[in-house]
């Protein structure tokens, strides 16, 4: 990772620093792109599909299960205006949610479908207030695999349980944990999952990745569509609305090929390092150092926002800084290299799996100052 020569970098919950294997990919692609133009397409084109195995795998998805899209916001306005609405449906989702997964859900009000927002107290998520919450005319039920202002993680496996014994359908914001933490879509019920690249997957931003259980692909009315969507694809004389039958039908036309490109070495790296469905060496290291900065936190005294718990513990960490401003000790902390951000009020540090004890050491040695 390039950044740690000049970084303690903890924001990884904002936009991640490229590790060396994307910023090569990318430097080959701009080098290709300049020299050779479109003769190469094709070979382009093949890492799409090869960065959609890979991410499929990651998941335990099938690849015509996975659509390339611009960010989670992206993914999910897919699916909250593709699902077959009734005027007195509702989602359920929480008070607490980062405002992408709430806005789209709102937008469908002019089609008569409530947002209903579950009210997070300490941050923990209560599933008996979710399912409270839930009555006969909820069609999804929508949360964040982890808290982006406090990293409470949710079990999906256990909400996909709870929206199904209810009937309705299960979609995950998995931005803040997909990259380190493993997960299951089959076995976990989930329907749905949107995640951008450029948190915790280390890839460029504007590239993400979103899921579709197969048997939902015909639930939802085509989106987006345009060349890239048919089964005719590049016989651009022949106009034939077939649709591709996997996800790829809601990429509809030109890709953002040098950011999937980083995308796809990320993911590549992440693969390598042992990131899978089962598990992840990743992800008990970035808890390791979570653990390491939470202990020491509160040997100096300072509160912490974050309930970190048992399995719901992930990479995110937020603290409060009684004696000045949260604005004022970010700034102070990134003169000293030192990168965090503001978030719940107080600190929030988000350190992925490269970070070290001696950063974490700088950091309170800081605020001890």
């Amino acid at each position: 990772m390039p950044i740690t020569r000049k970084w303690a970098y903890f924001d990884h919950a904002a936009v991640a620093p490229l590790p060396l294997p994307a910023r090569q990919a990318i430097t080959h692609w701009l080098a290709e792109a300049a020299e050779e133009g479109d003769t190469i397409w094709q070979r382009w084109s093949q890492r799409m599909e090869s960065l959609r195995e890979t991410a499929a795998a990651m998941i335990h998805a099938q690849p015509a299960e996975i659509a390339l899209v611009p960010n989670t916001t992206a993914g999910i306005s897919l699916v909250a205006e593709g699902l077959p609405w009734q005027a007195g449906d509702n989602v359920v989702t929480l008070a607490n949610e980062f405002p992408s997964n709430i806005y789209p859900w709102m937008n469908l009000a002019s089609r008569g479908v409530e947002t209903r927002l579950v009210p997070v107290d300490g941050g923990r998520v209560d599933l008996d207030r979710i399912e409270q919450t839930i009555d006969e005319r909820t069609r999804v039920v929508t949360v964040s695999w982890v808290g982006y202002a406090t990293g409470w993680r949710i079990d999906p496996a256990e909400v996909a349980t709870l929206a199904h014994r209810h009937g309705a359908l299960m979609f995950l914001d998995a931005i803040q944990g997909l990259g380190v933490f493993p997960l299951d879509v089959q076995a976990s019920g989930i329907d749905f999952l949107a995640a951008d690249g450029h948190k915790w997957m280390l890839g460029p931003e504007g590239a993400g990745l979103l899921y579709i259980r197969r048997e939902h692909l015909d639930r939802l009315r085509p989106l987006n569509c345009g060349w890239h969507s048919v089964l005719a694809g590049g016989r651009y004389d022949l106009i034939e609305f077939k649709l591709k039958p996997g996800a790829v039908r809601y990429e509809g036309g030109s890709q953002n090929m040098v950011g999937f490109t980083g995308l796809n070495a990320s993911l590549e790296m992440l693969r390598d390092l042992g990131v899978a469905p089962e598990s992840s060496p990743v992800a008990d290291r970035v808890l390791e150092i979570a653990d390491n900065a939470v202990a020491k936190l509160r040997e100096l005294g300072m509160p912490l926002v974050s309930p970190h718990e048992g399995n719901h513990r992930s990479g995110i960490v937020t603290f409060l800084t009684p004696n000045q401003p949260p604005l004022e000790i970010r700034k102070k902390l990134a003169d000293r290299g030192i990168a965090a951000a503001c978030r719940g009020g107080g600190i929030r540090i988000s350190p992925h799996g490269y970070a070290t004890e001696g950063e974490i050491d700088r950091l309170i040695a800081m605020l001890r100052e």
